[in-house]
């Protein structure tokens, strides 16, 4: 009796011990991930002075396209005097820079929206349809999602210029409108709804409308949640669309514009990226529990 409650002690004792080593792993995780995101905030919260005086030595010295460090880099956390110089420059006195985010916007916002809704129907077609030929749709769907860019760049280039759509937004906005990744989530989340649901609903008279609207759409809404968010920030961090297809650097989104502004004033570089990476987080922040749930729960019936 005493061996089996010696016993079971030491299985807490070594339960307990592991779970505060998880949790304390997990917590300096944590930390490390978030230092390099609250350095950029309090940085951009410093004058250009004090930036230079911490910073200014990192390119100190340019010789054969390597950069040399020339002394230590002084890390800040907590600015000597908080000021808002920096953002004052990115929001009014140089407009660049606020040009450069709306057309991240309008590139983003029109691939989401519409790439999102046609991988709902599209989706919705692969869930419910059945025979060979959706099969090897289906499949062909599959190779261009596991497709690098890097693959089909060329192609899309050379269908943009025959097309008279290079060096506008529409050489990036349809292809990316039609992007097989949203409908790959979508299709395995609508896979997942008992087929039952669908044969009570035809048993009581119901179309494929009603039956998309008030059956299968409620169940995949966090799922259809989940990749808007992936598509916003696999689209809004985009560098080599826009390097390829836009010759014209008014066109350039942030994502862009960022390389050029960390080569030149590291202290606007500091406000403009706390700037461009404002939506994501707000989105990430709002929508977390969708985001978990889409990919845990999906359709919401638990895979």
């Amino acid at each position: 009796m005493k061996k089996k409650k010696k016993r079971l002690t030491l299985q807490r004792l070594f339960r307990s011990v592991t779970l505060v080593l998880m949790t304390a792993f997990a917590a300096v995780s944590a930390v490390i991930f978030l230092l390099p995101t609250v350095l950029t905030f309090t940085n951009s919260l410093m004058s250009q002075a004090e930036i230079n005086a911490d910073y200014g030595v990192i390119f100190s010295s340019v010789t054969n396209n390597r950069t040399f460090i020339a002394e230590k880099v002084n890390l800040k956390f907590i600015p000597d005097i908080v000021s808002f110089s920096q953002y004052i420059t990115v929001l009014i006195k140089s407009p660049d820079y606020l040009l450069k985010f709306w057309n991240s916007v309008i590139l983003t916002v029109p691939i989401v929206i519409f790439q999102t809704a046609i991988a709902v129907l599209a989706s919705y077609g692969f869930a419910r349809l059945t025979g060979r030929l959706k099969e090897i749709i289906f499949f062909v769907y599959i190779i261009l999602m596991l497709m690098p860019y890097q693959v089909t760049l060329v192609p899309n280039y050379l269908v943009a210029d025959k097309l008279g759509l290079l060096d506008t937004i529409w050489s990036i906005i349809l292809p990316g409108i039609f992007s097989p990744f949203a409908v790959f989530l979508l299709t395995k989340a609508m896979k997942r709804i008992p087929k039952t649901y669908y044969e009570a609903a035809m048993l009581d008279g119901a179309g494929e409308l009603q039956i998309f609207a008030t059956i299968c759409y409620p169940l995949i809404r966090s799922a259809v949640f989940s990749v808007l968010m992936l598509v916003f920030i696999d689209y809004w961090n985009m560098v080599e669309q826009p390097l390829i297809l836009l010759s014209d650097e008014s066109l350039h989104p942030l994502s862009v514009f960022l390389s050029k502004i960390n080569s030149g004033d590291t202290g606007l570089a500091f406000a403009v990226a706390v700037i461009y990476m404002t939506p994501t987080l707000l989105m990430f922040l709002y929508g977390e529990e969708y985001l978990v749930e889409g990919i845990t729960y999906s359709g919401g019936i638990k895979g």
